[in-house]
């Protein structure tokens, strides 16, 4: 356990992405871009689900928890980072950089569950066509919408838990644009192995369930698609299924490469990259990836802009 002075600090200074004062101005303008381009764009499904009764249906219900996922979690992150810069302040209090960290993890997590949801729901409705209804009930969807979040608070809370048992002495400054579980874990001059060890054993457990029920379902998928005998059926079907799978190839893609390799082969520069990719590209993404390119959205948000805004229609727009 490293040594030093015992005294607890009241706030923690954010490195951010870089120390290049000539980049501020750009990364300023870019984040901020990204986080107005994800909250109009998630914010987008959710009124054209919540408006459009033709959309009250399983799926469009766990887009709009994925949706609202993902502007809750750039929002933990990227207006402290935009301050910041504009302020030339890196500081954040102590209770504000825990509040960040818990939100930041609940918010992953439930991404995270949603996405294995949503893997479920398109397994139903493939390989159950003739039962999707009777399956996936309001009951269940209920349930299913629930959980996620019971789960990630749950998970939250621990981390939080043990993260307040431990000291913080020397060091306050955090290589990062955020307060990451991780970047806190080593500035503390406490023996951190149980938290290291819950972090191990919690991170792969929130990973390895929905990650096998996004197999398992992919996997059932994959061999209903092939008894189909037309090839337009089977592009069909697999449509229906690509831009979710896009999805989870970003989300975990980004996540095994940040967290689950040793940290030498993963300089801080490299952290700070993935933790950008799923915290701020990922949910940014989303709606262009999974929803935008639905029709049904899209005709949705037609039918709103009309009724809203009726010059749009008589532009022909």
């Amino acid at each position: 356990m490293h040594q030093g002075n015992q005294t607890m600090i009241s706030e923690f200074l954010l490195l951010g992405l870089s120390n290049k004062a000539e980049q501020q101005n750009l990364l300023f303008v870019l984040f901020l871009g990204m986080y107005l381009i994800t909250v109009i764009g998630n914010g987008l499904i959710i009124l054209a689900i919540s408006l459009d009764s033709y959309l009250h249906t399983p799926m469009y219900l766990f887009l709009v928890n994925l949706s609202f996922a993902d502007i809750s979690s750039i929002s933990t992150s990227v207006p402290k980072m935009l301050m910041n810069i504009y302020t030339k302040s890196q500081s954040i209090s102590y209770e504000s950089c825990i509040m960040q960290m818990y939100f930041s993890i609940v918010f992953v997590v439930i991404d995270n569950f949603i996405l294995g949801i949503m893997a479920y729901d398109r397994f139903v409705a493939i390989c159950h066509p003739l039962n999707y209804t009777t399956i996936m009930q309001p009951r269940l969807c209920i349930l299913l919408t629930v959980i996620p979040w019971v789960l990630s608070n749950a998970v939250a809370l621990t981390h939080t838990l043990l993260l307040l048992r431990l000291r913080f002495c020397d060091s306050n400054t955090i290589s990062h644009f955020f307060c990451d579980l991780a970047s806190l874990l080593k500035l503390s001059c406490a023996d951190t192995m149980i938290n290291e060890l819950v972090l191990f054993i919690v991170g792969l457990s929130v990973i390895t369930f929905p990650f096998a029920l996004i197999l398992f379902s992919y996997i059932c998928i994959v061999r209903a698609v092939l008894i189909i005998s037309s090839t337009k059926g089977k592009w069909k079907a697999f449509s229906t299924c690509a831009s979710h799978l896009i999805v989870v190839l970003l989300f975990y893609g980004t996540i095994v490469g940040v967290y689950f390799f040793p940290s030498s082969i993963h300089p801080d520069d490299r952290d700070k990259i993935g933790a950008v990719l799923f915290t701020v590209v990922t949910p940014m993404m989303n709606p262009f990836i999974y929803s935008l390119r639905n029709k049904d959205i899209k005709g949705a948000l037609r039918k709103f802009s009309k009724r809203k805004f009726p010059a749009f229609d008589a532009l022909g727009i």
